[in-house]
């Protein structure tokens, strides 16, 4: 999930500045949003407190409590809570519940392609059944092998 959802989770604050001015230029030459930079503690907060609303005053309140988690929560709790917190289908809460439910394997068994197929479908995961590969998550998938070498885990 490091790999697939935010690559500086180690070492950023809550925050990936740089990402959010990205997102932020793109989202103006677009003139609408087409980019977000959660970071996994943004979506924590999120998740954990908040709906899934877009607003200012949510995404304010969602500054605040990702400050909250990262002052009080090490990083290794805070990717463990996102991990369990997160749907991966309809009624499928948590990465052993998702393993077991698209692979029929606990989460400490799942391969490679299996943990990047979990990853790959994270954003929208009512659109999969268990194991569906479209060409979007191919190659989302791809990306999320190619970065797993090189993401570091707390």
């Amino acid at each position: 999930m490091v790999a697939a959802e935010d690559a500086k989770f180690v070492g950023h604050e809550g925050f990936d500045w740089e990402a959010i001015s990205k997102a932020m230029e793109k989202n103006e030459k677009k003139g609408r949003v087409v980019s977000g930079a959660s970071t996994i503690s943004q979506q924590l907060a999120k998740n954990l407190f908040l709906s899934g609303e877009r607003s200012w005053l949510r995404k304010a309140q969602e500054a605040v409590i990702t400050w909250m988690l990262e002052s009080t929560l090490g990083k290794r709790r805070i990717l463990e809570l996102y991990l369990n917190f997160a749907e991966w289908g309809e009624g499928v809460f948590g990465a052993e519940a998702a393993a077991r439910h698209h692979f029929g394997v606990p989460a400490q068994a799942l391969d490679a392609d299996q943990a990047a197929w979990l990853a790959a479908i994270l954003p929208s995961p009512r659109r999969y059944e268990r194991g569906r590969r479209t060409p979007y998550v191919e190659a989302r998938m791809a990306t999320i092998r190619a970065r797993m070498g090189s993401a570091q885990i707390p």
